[in-house]
């Protein structure tokens, strides 16, 4: 049971000292115990201490994390069934699949589309994050060849490790190095061997389950011989089964604090269906219904870029506004004599209109007040978008140095301010621009013309 703010008070050393940048350690408590900090910010506490309210404080699903250096990628750590109850922490990591039966051919297709095939919408890169290389033939110098190849091609991949064979993967995760692979395979036959690679490699370990029952007996077995990172795959090769092992798993990690299921899944939607459109379809199951990880044949950008859409909208903290930073960004490559308009910091809006300006290919300097992530009709309604505020931001955005004209264009929602915005910034005369961003492009050129 996580620990209050109170009882992790009681354990710090109560110094008050303000070295973890919070100025109390009641404070501190609180933030540690609202997970907005880190008990390990505190200089003074004991490693005791510290590893007892990170326990306690640990989410029921553990975060796992794959890689190493820049390139991490983060699996698990969530808290709750519905994202309306508080948020999902990592998104799914969506992986493809190359093995060692597959032809140079096939090989290099996958890794290129791994590296080509990449989206971004409202300032988030959109793509795959992970690469499965397969054991298919028992052969470790192929598989040894495929690793090397996916490292040195795929340089932000990071890789899942499948084999049977233990002296394979042993092998290949001192050929990854610092890019810790995640090591699949691991069945109770063979568990004592993966928890020895998992414990001298730092490398996360794959349970490969017939069942849920079976993936549990795994999962024990390699908890009671130290390993903390664990992924889980219970089996399930059809879309009811994998979709009912997801939620029970979930279910028991989070309500019932079963620990053996408190680790993040991996499904594999390439061994459910030989269909690739109908593998599409059970892999945004998947996203929707708490897998950590899905493994693809194949990425194609028709079928990539709806599932990472898809991600997007569920990953999305529903409570926080996506927003850009309050500045002046320049579009087209804007001169003195360039248009000066002004819109939110909501990153949708931003990205709409400097996309629509980009569009009309006229230089323009668009200046982005901070409205807290509300859109302009809302920031207004909100007092957020007000003259004064307007003006304030104006005058300390430097945008009087950049231009010789004093012409702003504001959004037409903002109309009723023109008159206020007059009176706050007499040297500037204020256009009106249209209501929607599709129509700038036109406005854009009559006012360039005139």
């Amino acid at each position: 049971m996580a620990l209050t703010g109170i009882q992790i008070f009681k354990m710090l050393p109560k110094t008050n000292c303000g070295e973890c940048g919070i100025p109390t350690c009641l404070a501190f408590a609180m933030k540690v115990a609202a997970a907005q900090t880190e008990i390990g910010e505190c200089p003074y506490v004991s490693d005791e201490v510290k590893e007892q309210i990170e326990e306690a404080s640990a989410p029921p699903i553990r975060t796992v994390k794959i890689g190493g250096g820049e390139h991490i990628f983060a699996t698990g750590g969530e808290t709750c069934l519905f994202r309306h109850e508080k948020r999902f922490e990592h998104e799914t990591g969506i992986a493809v699949l190359v093995d060692t039966a597959m032809t140079d051919e096939a090989v290099s297709g996958r890794l290129a589309r791994f590296n080509s095939l990449r989206y971004e919408r409202v300032g988030v890169l959109l793509k795959a994050d992970l690469v499965t290389v397969k054991d298919a033939q028992g052969d470790v110098g192929s598989f040894m060849a495929l690793v090397k190849r996916v490292l040195t091609q795929c340089a932000d991949a990071k890789l899942i490790l499948i084999s049977d064979h233990v002296d394979t993967l042993t092998a290949a995760v001192q050929e990854c190095g610092v890019r810790k692979p995640l090591i699949y395979g691991a069945t109770l036959d063979n568990a004592a061997a993966f928890a020895k690679i998992g414990q001298a490699s730092g490398c996360a370990v794959g349970v490969k389950g017939s069942s849920v029952d079976d993936a549990v007996s795994i999962s024990e077995k390699l908890l009671a011989a130290g390993l903390k990172d664990l992924v889980i795959d219970t089996g399930a090769r059809t879309v009811r089964a994998v979709f009912e092992d997801n939620v029970l798993a979930r279910r028991a990690a989070v309500k019932a604090k079963f620990k053996p299921l408190g680790f993040p899944t991996i499904t594999f939607p390439c061994e459910i269906s030989d269909d690739f459109l109908l593998e599409t379809m059970v892999a945004s199951v998947l996203i929707a219904k708490y897998a950590g990880i899905v493994v693809l044949s194949d990425l194609q950008g028709e079928t990539l870029f709806p599932l990472l859409l898809e991600r997007l909208n569920i990953f999305t903290d529903p409570r926080r506004p996506m927003v850009v930073q309050e500045d002046i960004y320049p579009v087209n490559g804007p001169d003195d004599n360039s248009p000066v308009l002004l819109t939110c910091n909501f990153s949708l809006t931003y990205f709409i209109v400097s996309g629509e300006i980009e569009g009309s290919k006229i230089p323009s300097w668009l200046l982005i007040k901070d409205t807290e992530g509300l859109s302009v009709l809302t920031a207004w309604a909100a007092g957020k978008f007000g003259a004064d505020m307007i003006a304030k931001f104006m005058k300390k955005s430097g945008i009087l140095t950049k231009v010789k004209h004093r012409d702003l264009i504001i959004p037409g929602y903002l109309a009723s301010l023109k008159g206020e915005l007059e009176e706050e910034l007499p040297e500037w005369r204020i256009t009106i621009g249209p209501r929607e961003a599709g129509h700038l492009p036109a406005f854009l050129k009559r006012w360039q013309a005139s």
